[in-house]
């Protein structure tokens, strides 16, 4: 199916759940209604097309891969434009937005790579934490110092944990995957702007987990705009030894590493947001200062 009959079909759609579902009220509800509906109808379609290429050859995974990223996209379109047409979208909203879609999209060619790769799980902090004590308590009890002295160095190396402990630290992050004896933990951000101060610390803590977790594992950093469009804390991350950062069109190109797709053409050769939204919300964008967003 082409881009402008999945773009109609997906607004007939929205047009049938305005219409029977959505009920006058709080338009945040009205929104996670339409939301859930539209991505429902979208893992339908999803799911019949990947039907169509069971124990497929690596060339039909390029075309079932293809097939996705378009429905998907199309699904983007109507879905901005229906919440749009509930409640105007506003800097901050639309930007979050476009930022997790942008996330979701760049993930796909992950979970129908054209190269070898697998999703795994994330560490879980509990079981980090206990590896890293039971070597330092090992290390600990090796030393040549009476059991008073162990006890106390034990008791010090467990204060920074319980301050840890206090602060709910998670090691998952959007996507993790292992691919030549390489664990890779990896991070979508649509940009980095001026209120980021908190969450790029937190970034940075939990990268320094993974270095330390041992030699297989890797963080790497997926940031949507140009590099010279973030602030400077993008560039705290990427001069720490921490992670691996990538933006903009190097961030495809890595991308293309990982999967073998070139997600980059993919998107030159079918996004075209201007002309596939419609025309007033297209206009409202412009006027808004926010059409800029929608440049991937």
């Amino acid at each position: 199916m082409i881009k402008k009959e999945l773009i109609e079909n997906f607004r007939k759609q929205a047009d049938f759940i305005a219409l029977n579902k959505l009920k006058n009220g709080d338009k945040k509800k009205q929104t996670q209604i339409l939301n859930k509906e539209i991505k429902k109808y979208c893992e339908l379609l999803i799911k019949e097309e990947t039907g169509k290429y069971l124990d497929c050859s690596e060339q039909d995974n390029s075309v079932l891969l293809n097939q996705i990223l378009l429905i998907t996209y199309a699904s983007y379109v109507v879905m901005l434009e229906a919440r749009h047409k509930l409640w105007n979208y506003e800097y901050m909203s639309f930007t979050r937005r476009i930022g997790e879609l942008w996330e979701v999209f760049c993930k796909i060619p992950f979970y129908y790579p054209l190269k070898e790769l697998e999703i795994i799980a994330a560490p879980k902090y509990k079981k980090v934490q206990e590896n890293f004590e039971n070597k330092s308590f090992e290390y600990i009890d090796s030393l040549a110092i009476d059991e008073t002295q162990k006890r106390i160095l034990k008791y010090y190396y467990s204060i920074p944990w319980r301050m840890l402990d206090s602060g709910n630290i998670k090691l998952e992050l959007d996507l993790h995957f292992r691919q030549n004896g390489q664990d890779y933990n990896c991070d979508f951000k649509s940009g980095f702007g001026s209120n980021e101060k908190g969450n790029v610390n937190r970034i940075l803590l939990v990268g320094s987990f993974y270095k330390n977790i041992n030699d297989r594992q890797r963080a790497v950093l997926f940031v949507r705009q140009e590099e010279k469009k973030n602030n400077h804390y993008l560039q705290t991350l990427k001069q720490s030894p921490f992670w691996e950062c990538y933006c903009s069109d190097e961030c495809y190109k890595k991308i293309e590493y990982f999967t073998g797709f070139d997600i980059k053409k993919w998107i030159d050769d079918n996004i075209d947001w201007e002309n596939d939204i419609s025309n007033n919300f297209r206009d409202y964008l412009k006027e808004n200062g926010l059409i800029e967003y929608l440049k991937w």
